[in-house]
């Protein structure tokens, strides 16, 4: 890859992130991981491992090494983006996601664990499940024909192949409108957030494709069907591994799977939270741009997530590779890492405490602007009116 230079410092310009982003690779052997520390320690609470390393390890990680606000210069964006290293990143995700699933299906028949260790290991598992729907949509976005089908192969272990046809054609569209069931409302709590996206998003997706085959005028129920076929692929995988590892297996594959869709929608939840594109004259929403994603720059969870939370540039850009995303100083910025506002998001009031105000901040007191909540807009209706930021009533909410 060639060097430009920075303008600004005349030095060549250089990723220093560019050999830490195999450290993406260490969610998909969380499993193996569990193993090494049982047996070095003896303690079965170790299988437990997923949730303590991803909610405890990292936003303590995060919150350490601090953020990194740095984007690449222009004139290295088109070697960057070419550069096949970063792409291998991505797709040896694969190959040791399906080997830690196999693996735990081994551990789940042999019948050594006891219950509460073989939930553990569900839990550790459903980490590495959500986590690869994040890595599916780094590779679902992008053009080439090879990364598209590693994408709906990385969300079998989840069930969730439709939101290859949702995110890309419904979700990119719809985003921080009242008509997104992927985009959370200001006064929203995650709880009640996550029916309507689960359900919402599938219903999207299968009018969508069925709109995609009408009109190229192909059958539904066909191996055309995009949603079908996602689907199929997840039957064939826990078809095959109940078989060779007989039905023991089946409830944790179909846990592991609950609980990697729900991280997925916790993100989500924490993406777009209030934000909301307004109206045009016309009727249609304005342009997406970065004001319109929370964005953060934390450094360890950027690795980790392949930088999925410069979400702002990623909705202003969706074929931008993830090595090239920018930090934006006008997108609205979380307190901290995913990790970190997950666990917030499962915590109504305490999300509320730390959101609501800044998300007030970002509209300047005036949440006429935001996506409010239907319910929380009628039974507040005095409190969402316009009022200029530097009045009293403007934050009062809060």
């Amino acid at each position: 890859m060639t060097t430009p230079r920075d303008s600004r410092t005349r030095l060549p310009w250089r990723d220093r992130k560019r050999h830490f982003w195999p450290l993406a690779l260490a969610v998909p052997t969380l499993p193996f991981q569990a193993q090494g520390l049982v047996d070095l320690t003896g303690s079965g609470l170790l299988w437990w491992w997923g949730p303590f390393f991803a909610f405890v390890l990292i936003p303590v990680a995060d919150h350490l090494l601090g953020s990194n606000e740095s984007n690449p210069p222009d004139e290295v964006m088109k070697a960057l983006e070419a550069d096949r290293y970063y792409r291998w990143c991505t797709y040896l995700y694969l190959p040791l996601q399906f080997g830690a699933l196999v693996w735990a299906c081994g551990k789940w028949a042999d019948g050594t664990l006891s219950l509460a260790q073989d939930l553990g290991l569900t839990a550790t598992t459903g980490v590495v499940a959500g986590v690869a729907i994040n890595t599916a949509h780094e590779l679902g976005h992008k053009r080439e024909q090879l990364e598209r089908r590693l994408s709906r192969m990385a969300l079998a272990q989840t069930g969730y192949g439709h939101f290859y046809v949702e995110h890309n054609h419904g979700h990119h569209i719809r985003v921080a409108t009242p008509e997104d069931p992927a985009s959370s409302r200001l006064g929203e709590s995650f709880w009640r957030f996550l029916p309507r996206t689960v359900l919402g998003s599938l219903r999207s997706a299968w009018h969508l494709e069925q709109r995609r085959l009408q009109r190229r005028g192909r059958a539904v129920w066909s191996r055309h069907n995009d949603v079908l076929t996602a689907w199929s692929m997840t039957g064939v995988l826990f078809g095959t591994l109940s078989a060779v590892f007989g039905l023991r297996v089946v409830p944790f594959l179909l846990l592991q799977a609950v609980l990697g869709f729900c991280l997925l929608e916790t993100v989500n939840y924490l993406e777009h939270y209030g934000l909301l594109r307004q109206q045009r004259p016309d009727g249609r929403y304005e342009r997406v741009s970065p004001r319109h994603s929370w964005n953060s720059d934390n450094t360890i969870s950027n690795l980790l997530l392949f930088q999925l939370q410069r979400h702002s540039d990623h909705h202003a850009n969706p074929l931008r590779r993830y090595q090239t995303l920018r930090h934006f100083d006008d997108a609205p910025q979380l307190p901290s890492g995913y990790a970190t506002m997950i666990v917030l998001a499962w915590l109504t009031p305490l999300w509320r405490r730390v959101m609501d105000p800044r998300l007030a901040d970002h509209y300047e007191g005036d949440l006429s602007l935001a996506n409010v909540h239907p319910s929380l807009r009628r039974s507040h209706a005095s409190r969402y009116t316009p009022a200029p930021p530097d009045t009293p009533t403007a934050r009062q909410d809060f």
